[in-house]
């Protein structure tokens, strides 16, 4: 049984004409399997974060232009590019699959059967994601020791990706060829994607793992308690810098502190060459109540404002390199 199997769940997947995902707001609490119809749909669950993940909403986008009514519709066809590019910025998997969709739907406008082929090439980009996550496990798994505590960041696993996932695709793979792996889960605040997406993962799949506040991470270094730190990525510049899930830069610099390896982990389609330097990526701001309720429940003076940049910056300098489906890059 290959590992994705063992994980006993699909994150996304065309069903004839119309899309599936599973709702991740709804995680950890109630598994719930909803079907998108439109390009609207698409785009409200990629805002809304029922899917998240810049290799899954690259997905995402891909099948949701295929929901089209009239594909061969230039202009319509343009101006779904062009809502699905707006609702998350940062993450580069989602202008990338946008543009090879629109690509290949201006090869084959004049086509009787563009549905079809529009549909075979949303497949394809999500074929090539899960061969990538393998890729990168496989990479990966060549620098975990065994025994090893790893400390990680959001989600990037099986529910971010069209595979295994990046950073928790490699610990997967540690982990079922036998190396001895316990993780180390940050909460992740605001959303909580720690510990209400990467502790479900970790739990189908049985691999021990402790959940930890964001602000515990320096007690825990300075504790001697992590072997390696290892977050995803969703957009990197052409320099190696990197945007990730806001808390990633400051685990860099704790990791750098402390003298413990810090990799990233992204595919080929997070590389941006026309990012020079991590100062040239567009930081996604979202709204305060992200920061002011926690599960609906208001846990600050409604009156509050807040500042709630979904990404920060990981300069180069501060990792021992990023794992791709090409092999490990190093700064």
């Amino acid at each position: 049984m290959d590992i994705l199997s063992r994980l006993g769940f699909s994150s996304i997947r065309w069903a004839k004409d119309h899309l599936v995902i599973l709702d991740q707001r709804r995680l950890p609490l109630k598994e719930d399997y909803r079907e998108l119809r439109s390009v609207e749909d698409v785009s409200d669950a990629i805002s809304t974060l029922a899917i998240r993940g810049a290799p899954l909403i690259g997905i995402a986008a891909a099948y949701g232009l295929c929901l089209l009514p009239e594909p061969s519709n230039a202009e319509a066809f343009e101006n779904a590019c062009g809502l699905l590019k707006s609702t998350r910025p940062t993450a580069a998997n989602l202008s990338w699959a946008v543009d090879r969709m629109a690509s290949k739907q201006n090869e084959c406008i004049s086509h009787d059967n563009l549905l079809e082929i529009l549909i075979e090439e949303a497949r394809s980009i999500h074929r090539e994601d899960e061969l990538m996550c393998d890729r990168m496990g496989a990479f990966g798994n060549e620098i975990i020791p065994d025994p090893c505590r790893i400390l990680t960041h959001c989600n990037t696993g099986a529910l971010a990706t069209g595979g295994i996932g990046t950073a928790l695709g490699v610990i997967y793979t540690a982990f079922f060829s036998g190396k001895r792996v316990e993780v180390w889960v940050d909460e992740t605040r605001p959303v909580l994607q720690g510990a209400r997406l990467t502790a479900w993962e970790l739990s189908k799949a049985k691999i021990p793992f402790k959940l930890i506040t964001d602000n515990m991470a320096g007690h825990l270094m300075s504790g001697g308690q992590v072997d390696l730190v290892m977050t995803g990525a969703d957009r990197v510049a052409k320099n190696l810098d990197f945007a990730n899930k806001i808390g990633t830069y400051t685990l860099a610099v704790l990791a750098r502190h402390h003298g413990i390896p810090f990799y990233s982990a992204a595919p080929s389609t997070t590389f941006d060459s026309d990012c020079p330097d991590g100062q040239s990526i567009a930081i996604e701001m979202r709204g305060d109540d992200e920061i002011k309720k926690i599960g609906g429940s208001q846990i600050a003076p409604p009156d509050s404002q807040a500042y709630n940049p979904a990404f920060d910056i990981t300069p180069h300098e501060l990792i021992k390199g990023i794992i791709t489906d090409q092999g490990i890059l190093k700064p």
